[in-house]
């Protein structure tokens, strides 16, 4: 695929769907309640959604492999423009839980395409850009959806926001369905080639593993010579998404709470807050994927966008004052664009292809426990002591997820000038 030409069509996809997502968000719960639904009810339909985002990694991945990149979009958004029309129409609890587990499904699917297609068809030299141009597209989305469903929702009944995003899915299907693959064989045959010879160039390079699916005696040897193994690689990169996507959904389910109750904000307010991270999002991160392919350390660009993290958390901990939170929320909103432009521009680099797709189907997908496990575990801590315990709960997992990064950085750099000083003594 040539990822330069289709990018735009990628950018097209990602903030159709992230927009309607985002869509939906603020209005699905008043929808159920509508409907007369218990809170139990309603509790476990939204369990669903993010079970599909557990369990549909994998299978995107298997997908994504035998399929392409094309069609796997295409399967993807007509699932998800299917389950909004579902959402528009239906009023039984079971078929709203069976729509939002095969929306958990199609969303997973989405990110693992998204990010796999940029992983296959980029280059160290600017996969950390593209993967910028699609958490922008994702920012803005977000940015923007909240603001369109608030204005329907005002003005038409409750079903039309479903119907509206159904049409953004097959938009952005209609966008899918234009990406060009080059696919003839000559055409295939060298890019295959190609890309072999920029894995031998890669390996020669860097400490990276030939493939995460590679023999045990290969891993043996690695960790005889005191390298990661592709095993660890895997574990330590899954368990920095983990506690990333842990301390997200603290903050997307307590920060609106914690404003209430402790600072004393109005919905107004609070929205304004998410707003400015949207937008902050939006505009740094192109910026953030450039620094990425620039700098030529992504594990430590990862690092600081934690820290920007922890100092939005750390702000709004220690004052209520609108500037000085917007400021803080606006210092989040570009880590949260280095971490992730960067992250999955690392995974890229030290994966190489034959088992890039499956490896990020396995971070997402577990990285997603984290997003159920954590406000559990933030709900007791609120039970038996405070919304403050909740977030220092919070920048504790931000702490973990730098730590994580900062062992695997030092680890993969002994390997690099080990591997460097073996070439020189050749």
């Amino acid at each position: 695929m040539d990822l330069r030409r289709n990018l735009p069509l990628l950018i097209v996809v990602c903030f159709l769907s992230q927009m309607g997502g985002f869509m939906i968000l603020p209005l699905f719960p008043l929808f159920i309640d509508g409907l007369g639904l218990s809170s139990w009810t309603m509790g476990i339909i939204f369990a669903m959604f993010y079970v599909g985002k557990v369990i549909g990694g994998m299978p995107a991945a298997g997908l994504y492999r035998k399929t392409g990149g094309k069609t796997s979009l295409i399967l993807m958004l007509l699932m998800l423009a299917l389950c909004m029309a579902g959402f528009a129409m239906a009023s039984s609890a079971l078929l709203l839980g069976l729509l939002r587990l095969l929306q958990g499904l199609a969303s997973t699917g989405l990110t693992v395409t998204v990010r796999s297609i940029i992983g296959d068809g980029g280059s160290e030299h600017n996969r950390g850009l593209y993967n910028g141009y699609i958490s922008s597209s994702e920012g803005g989305g977000m940015v923007l959806g909240p603001v369109v469903s608030g204005w329907l929702a005002l003005h038409f009944p409750p079903s039309v926001p479903f119907w509206l995003v159904t049409v953004c899915c097959l938009v952005a299907m209609l966008a899918a369905m234009a990406i060009r693959n080059t696919t003839t064989s000559s055409k295939a045959d060298a890019g295959s080639s190609s890309k072999e010879d920029a894995a031998m160039q890669s390996a020669a390079a860097s400490p990276s593993p030939a493939s995460f699916t590679e023999a045990d005696e290969s891993a043996n040897r690695a960790g005889l010579r005191g390298e990661l193994t592709p095993g660890q690689q895997l574990f330590g990169y899954s368990l920095v998404h983990f506690l990333e996507m842990c301390a997200y959904a603290v903050f997307l389910t307590y920060f609106a709470l914690y404003a209430t109750h402790i600072m004393q904000w109005n919905s107004f307010s609070i929205s304004l807050a998410f707003t400015v991270v949207g937008i902050s999002t939006l505009a740094a991160a192109p910026l953030a994927g450039y620094l990425s392919d620039r700098m030529g350390d992504r594990l430590l660009l990862c690092m600081l966008g934690m820290l920007f993290i922890g100092v939005e958390v750390a702000v709004f901990l220690t004052t209520s004052s609108y500037v000085w939170v917007y400021l803080g929320m606006l210092i989040g909103g570009v880590g949260g664009a280095c971490y992730m432009d960067s992250f999955f521009a690392h995974i890229g680099d030290h994966i190489p292809e034959t088992g890039r797709s499956e490896a990020i189907g396995k971070i997402v997908s577990l990285a997603e426990i984290g997003s159920i496990v954590s406000p559990l575990i933030a709900a007791l801590l609120a039970e038996a002591g405070s919304l403050y315990a909740v977030f220092w709960f919070n920048l504790a997992l931000i702490g973990a997820a730098i730590t994580v990064q900062a062992f695997m950085r030092k680890q993969l750099r002994t390997e690099h000038l080990s591997s460097e000083n073996v070439r020189s003594k050749q």
